[in-house]
């Protein structure tokens, strides 16, 4: 389906144009009848759907179509990260460019001079507000925010949210709102507790679900059964194996973050660099666009960057750690083989989360080839998962992958 045959402003459709956007989603295309006549809404759908289009389509529309004077913030937009921030306010910039709706993206990390400057924007009036919960928060307790007038309540990655221990600051900037407004909320997964928040915010919701248990056809996928100290050395075999321009590996933790980053400086001849939430907002600023044009190949990270990055053509992702949850592995993995390119992604099984990987196999009803390091560095774990319930496949036994 078409943008034209949607009921929205025409400025907004020669922009979307301008994007090179005219087609719509699934995601699109079942949302938008939706938010479009007013109803609230709960969307469930993978990271890289179209989900940001699906929730500022009808925002702008309504403030292009229905002007007020008033100076008020019209749709207040929460997001986990300031980097999903910052892509979300350069999107409303691009899809607003014809029409000239104002909006601002606040997030940790600024100094004062930055406050200062949020808070006049605030005070001023703006259209569209974008903002972690932490500092919208912040704004909203020292007096000056108004949300009273706000037409649109959008949350982003909620599920997200709800994890990183953001649900009371939401509640908190929720009730702080009129009871006109409509509320969209867009997640990649639907875990018991969101449902019961679902509950209190918006409890008459029409709900979609797009799958959210597949990965892309373009990423080969693979995983290694490594002891924890044959990792490093692994990664080291996979990054000389072939060279790679843009790669990330996820871990746990900042700790092993900074640890295997100080590692693959030494031992590889990569660009290397490490992104966790204890960097400064301008270095993570800086490091973002350095890994987007090429001047960093390879970043070690934390979550952080496994939903809500702009960056298509990522080679490879490797799995330092098998992912708590399952469905986390699909937005991992979801980093590579991102508009219609292929990509590699390597996933580390150690004995303690071998369980965990075959839980994974399930959700993505796929068997990933195992293999194990290279013979110098020792045996390797054996992939025997527990049983529990059904299965769709049984368990391979690995491969053997010498350099």
């Amino acid at each position: 389906m078409n943008f034209e045959s949607a009921s929205i402003d025409s400025t907004l459709i020669e922009s979307l144009g301008y994007m090179g956007i005219k087609k719509m989603s699934p995601i699109q295309e079942q949302s938008l009848p939706i938010s479009l006549e007013g109803s609230d809404l709960v969307a469930c759908a993978q990271t890289g759907t179209g989900k940001t289009i699906s929730f500022l389509v009808p925002i702008l529309n309504k403030i292009i179509t229905e002007p007020k004077n008033d100076s008020k913030i019209r749709a207040i937009i929460i997001a986990p990260t300031r980097e999903l921030a910052v892509q979300i306010d350069k999107q409303i910039d691009a899809l607003s460019y014809l029409s000239g709706t104002s909006s601002l993206a606040i997030y940790g990390g600024g100094d004062g001079a930055g406050f200062t400057q949020e808070k006049a924007a605030i005070t001023s009036g703006i259209d569209i507000l974008v903002g972690t919960p932490g500092k919208i928060k912040t704004h909203l307790n020292l007096g000056y925010m108004d949300l009273s007038h706000v037409d649109f309540f959008v949350l982003d990655e909620a599920d997200r949210m709800l994890d990183m221990g953001f649900r009371e600051d939401i509640f908190k900037i929720y009730k702080q709102t009129g009871d006109s407004k409509q509320v969209l909320l867009f997640t990649a997964t639907m875990p018991n507790r969101l449902g019961e928040f679902v509950q209190k915010i918006c409890p008459k919701a029409k709900e979609i679900k797009l799958a959210v248990s597949t990965t892309a056809e373009g990423v080969d996928q693979k995983a290694y059964l490594a002891h924890d100290n044959q990792k490093t050395p692994t990664i080291v075999d996979i990054l000389e194996a072939e060279k790679y321009n843009s790669g990330i590996i996820f871990t746990s933790s900042k700790k092993l973050t900074d640890q295997i980053g100080r590692e693959l400086k030494k031992k590889t001849n990569y660009k290397v660099r490490i992104f966790h939430s204890g960097l400064e907002q301008a270095e993570r600023d800086q490091l973002m666009l350095d890994f987007r044009n090429k001047k960093v190949e390879l970043l070690v990270a934390t979550d952080i960057l496994s939903r809500g990055i702009d960056v298509e053509d990522i080679e490879l992702v490797i799995n330092y750690d098998v992912p708590k949850d399952p469905e986390d592995y699909v937005h991992r993995v979801g980093r590579t083989a991102r508009a219609n390119k292929t990509g590699r992604a390597f996933t580390f099984i150690n004995p303690r989360d071998i369980n965990s990987f075959a839980r994974i196999e399930k959700l993505i009803k796929k068997e990933v080839e195992k293999l194990k390091p290279r013979a110098e560095l020792g045996e390797a774990p054996f992939y025997a998962p527990k049983k529990s319930g059904k299965r769709n496949f049984k368990p391979n036994k690995y491969k053997s992958s010498n350099k």
